[in-house]
């Protein structure tokens, strides 16, 4: 689809609701921010007192619109990676990115249709099939691509170095390092035992590294629980080998640790292509509040040692640590089924983006599609401490 009467560089409005909605296209823009052709804007919509925070990964030059604004502005192509629907009074193509593997919230069976969509971006086969079981899309719809996940692609291409995150966070690499990233909700394991755990956790001669999902920063009660989490963990990680992550994007904590604590989460899964030992808390309260679907948790029950409470979950992480190897395959045969060629997602959707637009893509020698990507939060002036 090429709305009529455009003429100039071709306009694409990304909209988000939180950073990690941006992280999720954030190696697509960088792959194509060399092409003169191309102009990007970004809208928060529904929180557009939030825009700066949530786009602050695309740079200082970034073209930030409020929703007024970016509703009369005429764009050829409008994408976010949520169910976020902007009203815009000049016809431009749809496109979904969607964001997350985790099964949460309908993703994989939504209950409206899919079909105003122009472009669907899907992440894997699952949820494409998913989808049309659902009655949500049609087997045959044009809309329907599959892309894999750009955010992911520094995971398995060699762009990031456990070492150089470790030392960016100002930790130590020669001991082993525990990632524990709970998903956001008041029904988390973070409200339930988070700092109890990260309490032990800090007294292990280990790295901690501890990673809030955006929502949990935020205090509303629905988000949160309404408890402001970094200055409730501050006091926590305070001594030892201990940090809060900063950064939006989880991929290079991902890419540090030698095993990873969660509940359910996108991240948990996300995990799994660098074959490293899962622990999963498992909240029955939260499975249903986030109305996970039920293939979904036992994906990741299958990957992961799960525990209940902080005393199984410390021995969880000590034989984790003892035995990295227990359940690779089950960690490979379940990476393979959520991430579609991961590592080359980022080619894929800009190649997608570019037919979206009606425009030919830069030349090989030109553009940095292939290129190894790293956002500036990786850099170590961004990483290190919370902020």
């Amino acid at each position: 689809m090429m709305p009529a009467g455009f003429g100039g560089a071709r306009r694409i409005l990304v909209d988000a609701r939180t950073p990690v909605h941006y992280s999720m296209f954030a190696p697509v823009h960088a792959a194509m921010a060399g092409d003169a052709r191309v102009k990007f804007y970004f809208c928060a919509s529904e929180e557009p007192a939030n825009a700066a925070s949530i786009f602050r990964d695309a740079g200082p030059a970034a073209r930030v619109l409020g929703p007024t604004a970016a509703a009369l502005k005429k764009f050829h192509a409008y994408l976010t990676s949520d169910f976020t629907w902007m009203r815009l009074l000049h016809p431009s193509c749809r496109i979904q990115m969607f964001h997350g593997v985790g099964g949460k919230y309908g993703f994989d069976a939504p209950t409206e249709s899919l079909a105003p969509w122009h472009r669907l971006f899907f992440v894997n086969r699952r949820r494409l099939n998913n989808c049309v079981a659902a009655g949500a899309l049609d087997a045959n719809s044009p809309a329907i691509r599959l892309i894999g996940m750009p955010k992911v692609d520094p995971l398995v291409d060699g762009s990031l170095n456990r070492d150089t995150v470790l030392a960016s966070l100002g930790l130590p690499a020669d001991r082993p390092t525990v990632l524990y990233a709970p998903t956001w909700s008041p029904a988390s394991s973070l409200n339930a035992l988070g700092l109890a755990l990260v309490e032990r956790l800090r007294r292990l001669p280990v790295n901690l590294i501890v990673k809030l999902h955006d929502r949990s920063r935020d205090l509303r009660r629905q988000y949160s629980g309404g408890i402001d989490w970094p200055a409730a963990l501050r006091p926590h990680l305070a001594a030892g080998a201990a940090v809060l992550a900063s950064a939006a994007d989880i991929c290079p904590y991902l890419a540090a640790a030698d095993v990873m604590i969660t509940d359910h989460s996108s991240a948990g899964f996300e995990y799994l292509l660098r074959d490293r030992p899962l622990v999963r808390i498992h909240v029955p309260e939260l499975i249903e509040l986030a109305n996970i679907h039920r293939d979904y948790v036992q994906l990741l029950a299958d990957v992961s040692e799960s525990t209940t409470a902080v005393e199984d979950t410390m021995a969880a992480v000590e034989r984790a640590l003892a035995d990295p190897a227990a359940k690779s395959a089950a960690r490979r045969r379940v990476a393979a089924d959520l991430f579609h060629q991961p590592g080359t997602a980022t080619s894929r959707c800009a190649a997608a983006l570019y037919e979206a637009i009606d425009l030919e893509p830069m030349p090989a020698k030109s553009q940095a599609v292939l290129a190894p990507f790293r956002s500036p939060a990786f850099e170590p002036s961004r990483v290190a401490g919370d902020r």
